[in-house]
Order: C-alpha cells, then structure tokens, then sequence
C-alpha cells in the first residue's frame, strides 16, 4: 500500500475558472477522487482532508477542490448565495475534470466523485453532464435531491452515506435514491448526524466510500 511520504503533492489550478485544488498521487495510483465540499466549507475542511486520507492510504489520488474562487468566496460569505448555485458548481467541477483529462499526470487516471451538502448535487450534475469522464459517485450527509432532472441521467454508480439522526436528509436521499437509475446504494451510518461528529462515525463513512471507489474503480485497473 503507497504509504504519505510517497505521494505527489501539489497545488493546482484550474485556468477556466481560476478555482484552486490540492491535488496528492501516491506512487501507481490508477484512479482520482474529486472532492467537491459542501456550503460553507472549503478545500481544508478537516473532514474532507480526514476522507481524503483514507482513500490515498488505499492507493487512491485526491483532488480538494474550491468550487469557487477566494474573491466568490469573499462575497459568498457576506451572501450566502454561491454555495447554493448549483449550476456554477456543476460548471466548475466539470471543468476540473476537463483538466486532469489534459494534465500529463492524471490523463490517464480514472475519475470519481465524492460531494458533501450542496457538492453532492454539483458531483451528481456535472456526472450527468460527462458520463464517459466519470466513473463512480460517493455522497456523504449529501443533498442529491438538488441535482434535481439531471438524476436519472447519472450513469456512474453511486452511493447515498447518510447519519441516521440526519433525519430530513434522510428523507430528501431516499427521494434522490428512487429517482437515480444507475446502480445505486444508501447506507445509513447509525448515531451519526449531518457533520458526522461522532466518534467513529466519519472513519465509518470514510471506509464506505473507499470499498465503493475500489469496487467501481480498480475494475478495469
């Protein structure tokens, strides 16, 4: 198992858009999780970074990506209106997929998703949008429901991961799950709310998505 200290770590950025990610490839990955975040949260989120962890331990690359730029971020703060433009965020993560398309040492990677509250429906769209570039979804305390038509054009297999003291998101991912017609799972965390603060409950969601990705993704590895 590529161990840390074997990883490529850098920072990238995206010429489209400006936005800004932290990219790490542990020796002979062969696939790359995207992690778009959730409102009010961004590329340094302790959760993400704990996630992220976990999945380059398995072999895996990560991509923190910001899906909008410090000065959008600056005003979202005082807003609070960009986290919820779907579309933007759609546009911004599909353009980042673009780009590691095109960059020399991720071309050739197989692409994943993993979105967190608003970053689940941008992951879901954006998959909508390139069903050849990516290949497997993973939504944890996600709002899927916000992907909205663009659900049952999701051809990536994807899993729902929910708190099961989250009990509205429960209830807007059982609505999601229904209406997704790739292969498609929801796994209830038990004692985990929204942030998934518990202890042991993100090392459990965490584990989730890292059988989910090498399931869906060291396929044709």
């Amino acid at each position: 198992m590529p161990s840390r200290t074997q990883a490529l770590e850098r920072t990238i950025q995206i010429p489209s858009s400006g936005v800004v990610g932290d990219l790490t490839m542990p020796v002979g990955a062969a696939a790359i999780i995207v992690f778009a975040h959730g409102s009010g949260s961004s590329r340094f989120s302790s959760r993400n970074r704990f996630v992220a962890n976990v999945l380059q331990n398995a072999g895996m690359a990560t991509l923190l990506l910001d899906l909008l730029t410090a000065e959008e971020e600056e005003v979202d703060m005082r807003t609070r209106h960009l986290r919820f433009d779907i579309d933007l965020l759609t546009s911004r993560l599909a353009e980042a997929s673009m780009w590691l398309k095109q960059d020399r040492e991720t071309g050739s990677l197989l692409v994943g998703y993993f979105g967190a509250s608003t970053g689940a429906a941008a992951a879901l769209k954006a998959a909508a949008k390139l069903p050849d570039a990516v290949h497997a979804i993973v939504s944890r305390g996600g709002r899927p429901d916000l992907a909205g038509i663009a659900l049952p054009q999701v051809k990536a297999p994807t899993l729902l991961i929910v708190g099961s003291k989250d009990k509205a998101v429960i209830e807007l991912n059982q609505m999601a799950l229904s209406q997704l017609e790739c292969e498609r799972k929801l796994e209830i965390v038990p004692g985990a709310t929204h942030l998934f603060e518990e202890p042991g409950t993100l090392e459990q969601a965490a584990t989730l998505a890292s059988h989910w990705f090498e399931s869906h993704l060291t396929r044709k590895i």
